[in-house]
């Protein structure tokens, strides 16, 4: 209710000598409400914004994907939202490869919506050691973006998947460089902010100073909790630093 709109019942005095701006008047309360709404509505879209862009043939990227949405989600102010980058193989040859249907939950993202975003973090897993074609095909699609440099000083970071040890969770993080280069994005790798878990050697773990990363095996390996974690750290990580450097874009 706005200001007046309680009524409160005085001992010395009837209720018919009550007051008119002792009772609730609707009419005269919207004004009130809307403002309150309206504050609200503000604030909510004051949050700074973390778009989480990836690419995941079987599954394993986007898990991190999610985790990590629950890192950046945990920073007072800042939200993450997950888009998904379109597919390029033909239906035919998904299904030899026996790649799972996908959820339609999550949208797909246009090369447009990026310059809604504070901060970015691109996922993909590694073809030969660089990123797949999938999500090189959007990058390529993004050459209006370049010309005004409408992404500049955004900040940015990679996180990945590979099918072994040494199959690239370094190279497929650093290679991807060259495209926030020439867009004039903030590269923002993890480092070894992660800690302890960053050094041990009791387990397979996923992941470099470059960003969080998963082992797939041949598909059908899930991430450990550990692989998880550090995605989640790495949601938060990018986050405090949206949350630090940078203001709500108006383009």
């Amino acid at each position: 209710m706005g200001k007046g709109g309680g009524c409160i019942f005085s001992k010395k005095r009837s209720t018919i000598e009550a007051s008119d701006q002792d009772l609730a008047d609707p009419v005269r309360d919207a004004p009130v409400q809307n403002q309150i709404e309206n504050s609200l509505f503000q604030e909510e879209s004051k949050k700074l914004k973390v778009f989480i862009v990836f690419y995941s043939m079987y599954g394993h990227v986007e898990c991190l994907a999610k985790r990590m949405k629950k890192g950046v989600d945990s920073i007072d102010g800042v939200e993450g939202l997950l888009y998904r980058v379109p597919e390029t193989l033909p239906m035919d040859v998904l299904e030899q490869m026996r790649v799972p249907q996908k959820e339609d939950e999550l949208p797909f993202v246009s090369v447009d919506d990026l310059v809604e975003a504070d901060g970015l973090l691109f996922g993909f897993p590694t073809r030969f050691g660089s990123m797949a074609s999938q999500m090189k095909a959007f990058f390529d699609s993004t050459a209006h973006l370049w010309e005004q440099q409408r992404l500049a000083g955004v900040p940015a970071g990679f996180f990945v998947s590979t099918g072994t040890q040494g199959g690239g969770q370094e190279t497929t993080a650093w290679t991807a460089i060259t495209q926030l280069a020439h867009h004039g994005m903030v590269y923002v790798p993890i480092g070894y902010t992660f800690g302890a878990g960053m050094f041990k050697m009791d387990s397979i773990r996923g992941g470099s100073p470059y960003g969080a990363g998963v082992y797939s095996g041949d598909g059908t390996r899930e991430p450990s909790e550990t692989e998880l974690a550090l995605a989640e750290h790495q949601g938060r990580y990018m986050a405090g630093i949206v949350r630090r450097f940078a203001t709500p874009r108006n383009n």
